[in-house]
């Protein structure tokens, strides 16, 4: 099998969608040996934050010397990127050898894996096969029943902040949610409760993975935000103290991310508190050398550029309080294309706080909002807005604005955005060179 043998197979069956469940992914982890049973998790659940604390974790790890295992999704560029040792991906050879040996057993199944689960399954295998001493595993969908959750005995495992998000799947309330994002943790293991956002509903959250934690037999750490002190902030990234933890540059943007950086903070003190050997300066450059895209990543000097994965009202929320905080009272460019089933008259409301003009676009996706209704939106708030047919054509059009005035551009929407976008501006580069 080549490469783009497995990668078709691979997207071949996503049509079966998101069917929540571990009888198929069990399965097939049996008929290839349940690799998993022989390695070590961090295992990582939550709404927003998973990314980038699954990110700076797996860095850290790295940096102390252990051969580090990284699985996340969805992948921003190119498939390997969802699993990674030692902050390399998976290689095409690798990917096509065990996409061959996963097919021979999936195919046999009379109820099918997912894709999720055939990846799951491929990861597994890839972990298990180049001996990683630990693997940082983020959730796909929920918790409980995510196809992640087939392991049995993580070393940690994190909630790091709960909101609404699914709530077809998940269910109705931030409670609710909570239930399901808690049922990765397993009996006798600790779980850490990550930094929450503001919502109302937070102490609802924490007692029901207080409640799962007690009855699992699992002590209950949280990360507590009062001993979190940002020294300095700027688009260059931002130096926090946590704890007895200081002078730690985070080069990731996004107030966001400082709260990010507390929860793996304290995962990591439960971590030696475990016995792992994990210095300060490992602690140190491992966050500072962390790399992740996407999220309030700045993708160009000239104009500034930014772009950032931002999909939901907490999302935006944290997006605007970012751009606020570097670039106070100067507004900026919006690049933008929304789902039509998020709330998106509160996010068109919070970004026209921030906005001097907005270029919508209509993203791939059949549950998209049409660039057309979106400008409306925006216009009828007061902040001119111009629909573009595409995001080469958003961008170009934010490009040259800002060649006029000045004004930083942020794209915010869906992480399936990205590459569209940063090709986007190579494009419009390419034009004014």
């Amino acid at each position: 099998m080549t490469y783009e043998e497995a990668i078709n197979y691979i997207h071949s069956i996503d049509w079966r969608g998101s069917r929540p469940g571990l009888s198929r992914v069990t399965e097939l982890l049996d008929k290839l040996g349940n690799p998993q049973d022989g390695l070590k998790f961090i295992h990582v659940g939550g709404t927003n934050g998973k990314g980038s604390f699954c990110a700076m974790m797996a860095s850290v790890l790295k940096e102390s010397g252990l051969k580090t295992g990284l699985f996340t999704s969805p992948y921003i560029e190119f498939f390997n990127e969802r699993m990674m040792i030692n902050g390399e991906p998976i290689s095409d050879d690798e990917l096509a050898e065990l996409t061959s040996q996963v097919r021979e057993f999936a195919d046999s199944m009379i109820d099918p894996p997912t894709e999720f689960e055939l990846i799951t399954a491929l990861a597994m295998l890839y972990f298990k096969k180049n001996d990683c001493d630990i693997v940082v595993l983020e959730v796909g969908l929920g918790g409980r029943l995510d196809a992640t959750n087939i392991i049995k005995d993580p070393i940690l495992s994190v909630v790091t902040g709960i909101a609404l998000e699914h709530t077809a799947i998940l269910g109705n309330t931030v409670k609710e949610i909570a239930a399901e994002k808690a049922g990765i943790i397993k009996k006798g293991r600790p779980v850490l409760l990550g930094c929450a956002s503001a919502d109302s509903d937070q102490a609802d959250v924490e007692d029901v993975v207080v409640n799962k934690a007690n009855e699992c037999g699992s002590a209950f750490y949280k990360t507590d935000i009062s001993y979190l002190t940002l020294k300095s902030t700027t688009i260059d990234g931002t130096v926090i103290d946590y704890k007895d933890h200081k002078d730690i540059k985070v080069p990731l943007l996004g107030l966001y991310q400082p709260k990010n950086a507390a929860n793996v903070l304290s995962a990591l003190d439960i971590l030696r508190e475990l016995g792992y050997n994990i210095g300060k300066q490992a602690i140190s450059d491992g966050i500072a050398k962390t790399l992740w895209k996407a999220r309030f990543e700045r993708i160009s000097e000239s104009p500034l550029i930014f772009f950032d994965g931002s999909h939901n009202p907490q999302g935006i929320t944290e997006a605007v309080r970012s751009i606020n905080q570097y670039f106070g009272e100067k507004k900026v460019i919006i690049v933008t294309g929304v789902m039509a089933d998020k709330n998106y008259l509160e996010m068109v409301n919070m970004i026209s706080s921030v906005a001097s003009e907005v270029f919508t676009l209509t993203p791939d996706n059949p549950r998209a909002l049409s660039a057309d209704k979106l400008a409306d939106v925006y216009n009828a708030s007061g902040i001119k807005a111009t629909a573009s047919s595409s995001v080469t054509e958003a961008v170009s059009k934010a490009f040259k604005r800002a060649q006029e005035t000045g004004d930083p551009i942020f794209a915010l929407g869906s992480l399936y955005m990205y590459s569209e976008v940063k090709n986007a501006v190579i494009t419009a580069k390419n034009k004014e060179s």
